[in-house]
């Protein structure tokens, strides 16, 4: 027997009676509710106007200024993977060049971007959690993604893009369970594909998750799944269609094995280093001792502040036990219409961008909370929890939707403590910014190198390449030990050497502090012999040492057949 749900006056839903779990129709449409509309709507422009805090805050993080500087390539003409070497899918920098060839090429237009974005990701995570959970419990779902999601790493990354697309794909992935109709999976497939397109690893995860929940559906979920060719075409050609074009696109560019060799790159290099423990935390020592140091009810108030930290981690695991528990309901015969194959489609999702995280080594905190807006859906079902058949749960539910909603209020503040109190602002030739302090990196490098000059960042920092305006001097942003092949260090020395570069920033302690965001460099990685820094040190001088942000400490260096800035020969820009 199939059953409609019933709402009460507040939009809690009410089972009727003699449904059971995996037995009931009882899934709301918000779509078709007045009320869900202007919900959403209010979601929306409350997340932006939230978010807008945080639109010029900067703390100079380095990997800002990957896409940003690869956007500004792509917008000067430069080709990716041809003219300069990405391990990223192409998808955010021309996603990014866009906006800069409509609005100008600034920071702030990235970072508007992200701040719609982040809106997107609250209605979107409401719209998916109301489908099974109350209105109440849907929007406290949204307002942990705006108070704690993009505001946790607000910067312009090819992550936010990727997440933004991977959301839209589950979206239409349940409509399309809803209302199978070839538009919706025309649409699943697309997403996916862009998704994909963003970046790979979080696309072959999402491809996963929606593959293996689709194929449980239609194999035992009694009919709820129907598939025709005309609804597979549809499926098949929004998915082919992304790939195709980007096929032809870089084929015409001639980079075409550059773009397959580069995107595959990761496999054999990236990821000898880039490996971190599950929920791993980018922190200094002295900043985590720090953080944990007190009183016993200190430390308390601490991990309470701090819960998400460890929260988050545990979400997705939990979203493996829920697929377990309504697969399970499938294969043996039992019906999943409406809410089980919504839990179905959902939980293998999540299930498939686990894997694909856990695969490429990377589960720390900083990676899983890019994927926050979908893993948040976990927190609205816990907060529901008549779906959920554990009768502990219930009982403790009052007291741990308090501590989720405690939690995520003081973590989200203490996020927003900082963009608040920064009084230092930042002139920049792509934006003003503030910042907590002030940044003699830009200052100096403003006042001494012009606009469009070659400059050599090394090894890391390519932010400060799009914030000043001036570019590498060949394929490279950056170069990091155990990151990068012999092989590529020779070719920016290459390059460094025939372009005869004026300027290098270079931070020599850089190898001491890649432990803090990367445990897993062994001793070997972190002393093994750099050509590019030995080259560095035998043609060029230091002229000053320029801290930035109180945690990167650059030399200012000139070739040694020119003089430092503000000597009498000196004049600006000579090469």
């Amino acid at each position: 027997m199939r059953y409609l749900e019933i709402e009460d006056r507040h939009g809690q839903v009410v089972a009727p009676q003699g449904a059971s779990d995996g037995d009931s129709e009882s899934i709301t449409i918000p779509e078709k509710s007045g009320y869900d509309w202007c919900i959403s709507l209010l979601i929306v422009l409350l997340s932006i106007v939230y978010l807008r805090l945080f639109y010029n805050y900067t703390l100079i993080n380095g990997d800002e200024g990957i896409v940003l500087q690869g956007a500004q390539r792509v917008l000067q003409g430069e080709v990716p993977y041809r003219d300069f070497f990405s391990f990223f899918t192409p998808g955010s920098y021309y996603w990014l060049a866009l906006f800069f060839k409509v609005f100008g090429s600034s920071i702030l237009v990235g970072r508007a971007v992200l701040v719609v974005e982040g809106g997107l990701f609250s209605v979107l995570t409401y719209l998916l959690a109301r489908r099974v959970c109350s209105r109440w419990s849907a929007l406290l779902a949204a307002y942990f993604v705006t108070l704690t999601c993009v505001p946790c790493r607000f910067i312009v990354l090819h992550n936010w893009d990727s997440t933004l697309w991977a959301c839209l794909a589950l979206y239409c992935g349940v409509r399309f369970l809803e209302r199978p109709r070839p538009g919706w999976a025309l649409a699943t497939g697309s997403f996916a594909a862009l998704t994909c397109l963003f970046e790979q690893s979080k696309g072959a995860g999402l491809v996963l998750g929606l593959s293996a929940g689709l194929l449980i559906l239609a194999c035992k979920a009694r009919g709820r799944v129907r598939w025709n060719w005309q609804r597979m075409a549809a499926l098949l050609a929004g998915f082919s269609g992304p790939f195709l074009f980007t096929l032809i696109y870089f084929g015409l560019k001639h980079s075409l094995p550059q773009l397959l060799a580069d995107c595959f790159w990761p496999l054999h290099h990236y990821s000898a280093i880039n490996k971190a423990p599950l929920g791993f935390l980018v922190l200094d020592p002295a900043e985590r001792d720090t953080i944990y140091a007190g009183t016993p009810l200190s430390l308390l108030l601490t991990l309470l502040i701090t819960g998400p930290w460890y929260v988050v981690p545990v979400l997705p695991f939990l979203a493996g036990f829920g697929l377990t528990h309504w697969s399970t309901k499938s294969w043996r015969g039992i019906p999943a219409p409406g809410r089980g194959s919504y839990y179905v489609l959902t939980s293998s999702t999540l299930v498939g961008l686990l894997v694909s995280t856990l695969a490429t080594g990377r589960p720390d905190f900083t990676h899983l909370a890019y994927l926050s807006p979908l893993f948040f859906l976990m927190l609205a079902w816990i907060a529901e929890g008549r779906d959920i058949p554990y009768s502990l749960l219930h009982a403790v539910k009052p007291l741990l939707v308090f501590f989720l909603f405690f939690s995520f209020t003081t973590f989200g503040l203490a996020l927003l403590w900082q963009p608040l109190n920064a009084r230092q602002t930042l002139e920049t030739r792509r934006g003003t910014l503030k910042t907590n302090g002030s940044d003699h990196v830009l200052d100096y490098v403003q006042a001494h190198v012009s606009a469009g000059e070659t400059m050599l960042v090394y090894p890391y920092l390519p932010l400060y390449y799009y914030l000043t305006a001036t570019h590498s001097p060949g394929r490279y942003e950056y170069m990091m030990p155990g990151f990068h092949s012999p092989q590529q260090f020779q070719e920016l020395l290459s390059e460094l050497a025939a372009d005869h570069t004026r300027v290098v920033l270079f931070e020599p302690s850089f190898r001491e502090k890649i432990i803090a965001g990367f445990p897993s460099a062994t001793p070997a990685v972190l002393a093994a012999r750099d050509p590019v820094e030995g080259y560095i040190t035998t043609h060029y001088r230091a002229c000053t040492s320029l801290p930035s942000q109180d945690f990167w400490r650059f030399a200012f260096m000139i070739r040694k057949d020119l003089p430092c800035p503000g000597s009498r020969s000196d004049s600006p820009g000579r090469r």
